[in-house]
């Protein structure tokens, strides 16, 4: 089985190739510039260099969000065509998900921290039975501090992943109860091989869709959307 892995739900836009469990390639920049400017470079990039055949491939696996709307809306418009064009299925991987895969195999709890602005953050909590992904709490929007209230309750060791680390670091040290660390480089952000690794054990049960049907999982509405519409509050 080979997977095509993208993702750009986040700062970081990643591309990676998995066979049979083997990591052929992965290229991820976290950088400044923009993943139109970036996503499909790496993979022409990442064609070149393992000789792949994009015809090859047995479906494309994306990060499907939450995260950024402009990265996701990209990642989606990319995949879509891709998909169409090589009439490959699609695996919707969720954001936090793919994050939490980074950490295969722990006995802790993985909690993927997205930074959604306003002191909320895209979150969700997750271990491994038996080398296979659970989630605990699905991946949603909520307040730092309901999250830090809910991994109290909860009491169980924490490992941190996701953007919001630098962002939130200080309060998760002052407010935490249990034990908790943070991911090391390397495995603290976003990659495109364990959107593949988990894209490929979704797409092995069947949860694949047809390039035409991939649609962005945002869970919420976007900074713009917002302002709009409080602004017609206002007006009203």
């Amino acid at each position: 089985m080979k997977i095509l892995g993208m993702d750009s739900s986040g700062l970081v836009a990643s591309v990676a190739v998995v066979e049979d469990d083997i990591l052929v390639a992965e290229y991820t920049v976290n950088h400044k510039k923009t993943h139109s400017q970036t996503l499909l470079p790496m993979l022409d990039e990442v064609a070149r260099m393992t000789e792949l055949d994009l015809e090859s491939i047995d479906a494309i696996a994306v990060a499907a969000g939450p995260g950024s709307f402009t990265g996701l809306r990209i990642g989606a418009s990319t995949v879509k065509a891709l998909g169409f064009a090589l009439d490959k299925p699609v695996v919707s991987v969720p954001t936090c998900h793919g994050l939490a895969y980074n950490m295969w195999g722990t006995d802790d709890v993985v909690c993927p921290i997205l930074d959604a602005r306003r002191n909320q953050v895209y979150t969700g909590a997750y271990e491994f039975v038996d080398g296979k992904l659970q989630v605990i709490k699905d991946q949603d929007a909520m307040g730092i501090d309901e999250l830090i209230c809910y991994l109290n309750q909860l009491g169980r060791k924490v490992i941190f992943v996701g953007d919001g680390i630098p962002v939130y670091q200080n309060y998760i040290k002052e407010n935490i109860k249990s034990e908790f660390k943070f991911a090391p480089a390397g495995f603290n952000r976003q990659r495109a091989s364990s959107v593949a690794a988990l894209g490929a054990c979704l797409y092995a049960e069947g949860k694949f869709e047809n390039a035409d049907d991939h649609k962005p999982i945002y869970l919420r509405k976007s900074q713009a959307e917002r302002e709009r519409e409080e602004q017609l509050n206002k007006e009203g």
